[in-house]
């Protein structure tokens, strides 16, 4: 569980826009202390003996040096934040609010603002160590020297901002960062593969134990609300063995729960207590927002978002929807050809202990197609390419099961384009109809 509450905390320092600033502002106060200590050991001067090139100037022309490297640092900082406002209230009108996630645990952004906030920092630090009186003037070369390269430093760090600021809010930028998330939290969620197949000779006592199962199990409320961000399946297991129970998760990853609503079923009745309501509840980690961690469905429907608002009426887009599908195609293909996790749990004495609601692929396949399919009924480059998808994925998959999701949504999308006004596009949408047949047809 201490896992599951490690990655918790670490999904919230990522999405904080403070976390990294602060860390690089640490690291330049520390710099500048550590500095000065040499300057104050005399080190500047076995520097200059020795070749290098370190501050020569006086203590006035520090002080004017140091201040404007300061003040210039500040501007920019601020000038970083607008920009960044502007490149997520962009992303939010057009990409949809969810998106903003995607810009919040982008670290790019914070480590630009980071570096001139630090570079501030260090400055004011050493700023406050020169010294100009006549008799005992001080003057930190070798700080004064890491003042000047941070702030070339920070130069180079603001071109690469402006390059990076106008191709974040890019559609392609942000459809490529969801996907590789996707791509990512596929290998992840799979290679996990919770669940254990059960044989065939198993099935029958699956049946048998879960007969009339909804009316004589003890009811698990939930005490808390939020979405399931992560559920700790190893802890719920042991709790089964070690008290000899069924357990029936009612809710997976992603969805949302109300506090009082049934979380988990147990098995027998009489075992259920107040005690093992909050051990169970604890192994369920809640969170405000849904998160892609342990759920596959949260970043396709992040695609589908944008791919219905470029198909609306008000951006008229047909081109963003279409990189969208192709992105969606992507992960479908490879989802295909992943073994997807039994909902049923076994212990190592072949008992069944877990029931778990698990994401299917004909699931995936209505998040993924299911509102384009709606939203892009009058888009003719809409609807050929989302039976082009499913061609395509047809070609990767030998699962009977996914052939029946997938020739289910080619059926759906034909009888949407019967209403298209022009005789040669209903034409184009059946050609390509014909080709899905007989990809499916090989299966």
């Amino acid at each position: 569980m201490k896992k599951y509450n490690r990655i918790k905390l670490w999904e919230g320092l990522h999405s904080s826009y403070w976390f990294v600033p602060l860390l690089i502002t640490g690291a330049a106060i520390a710099l500048a202390f550590f500095m000065l200590t040499l300057d104050s050991t005399g080190k500047s001067g076995l520097m200059e003996k020795s070749g290098l090139k370190i501050y020569t100037g006086g203590a006035d022309s520090a002080l004017t040096l140091l201040s404007t490297i300061a003040s210039s640092m500040i501007t920019v900082a601020g000038t970083v934040f607008s920009v960044t406002l502007v490149a997520l209230t962009l992303a939010s009108q057009q990409f949809g609010p969810r998106v903003l996630r995607n810009f919040m645990q982008d670290i790019r952004f914070k480590f630009v603002l980071g570096t001139f906030i630090a570079t501030f920092i260090y400055c004011l630090l050493v700023l406050r160590s020169v010294h100009t009186d006549a008799e005992q003037p001080f003057v930190p070369k070798i700080s004064i020297t890491v003042a000047i390269l941070l702030a070339i430093a920070s130069i180079l760090v603001l071109i690469y901002f402006i390059h990076h600021a106008s191709t974040s809010i890019h559609a392609w930028h942000i459809i490529r960062e969801i996907s590789d998330e996707l791509e990512s939290n596929i290998d992840y969620v799979f290679s996990e593969n919770p669940g254990n197949s059960h044989p065939e000779h198993k099935r029958q006592l699956v049946e048998e134990i879960t007969t009339g199962f909804e009316q004589q199990a003890y009811p698990i409320l939930a005490t808390g609300s939020g979405y399931i961000r992560a559920i700790d399946y190893d802890r719920l297991m042991n709790i089964a063995k070690s008290k000899d129970l069924l357990l029936h998760l009612k809710h997976r990853p992603g969805k949302f729960i109300v506090r009082g609503s049934k979380l988990v079923r147990v098995f027998p009745f009489e075992r259920g207590n107040g005690k093992l309501t909050k051990e169970i509840n604890y192994a369920f980690i809640l969170g405000r927002e849904r998160t892609a961690f342990q759920d596959v469905e949260f970043s396709i429907k992040q695609l589908v978002e944008i791919a219905i608002r470029a198909i609306s009426p008000a951006v008229n887009d047909p081109f963003t929807a279409i990189r969208c599908i192709d992105q969606l195609s992507v992960a479908l293909c490879h989802l295909t050809q992943r073994e997807f996790p039994s909902p049923y749990w076994y212990d190592d004495n072949d008992q069944l202990r877990l029931i778990a609601d698990q994401v299917t692929f004909a699931a995936l396949v209505d998040d993924a197609f299911h509102q384009i399919r709606q939203y892009g009924r009058q888009e003719v480059a809409v609807t050929i390419r989302l039976l082009e998808t499913i061609a395509t994925i047809a070609e990767y998959t030998r699962n009977k099961n996914n052939y029946v999701a997938l020739l289910r949504h080619a059926n759906m999308i034909r009888r949407g384009s019967e209403n298209l006004f022009e005789k040669l596009d209903r034409e184009d949408v059946e050609a390509q109809y014909q080709v899905v047949l007989q990809r499916l047809a090989k299966i």
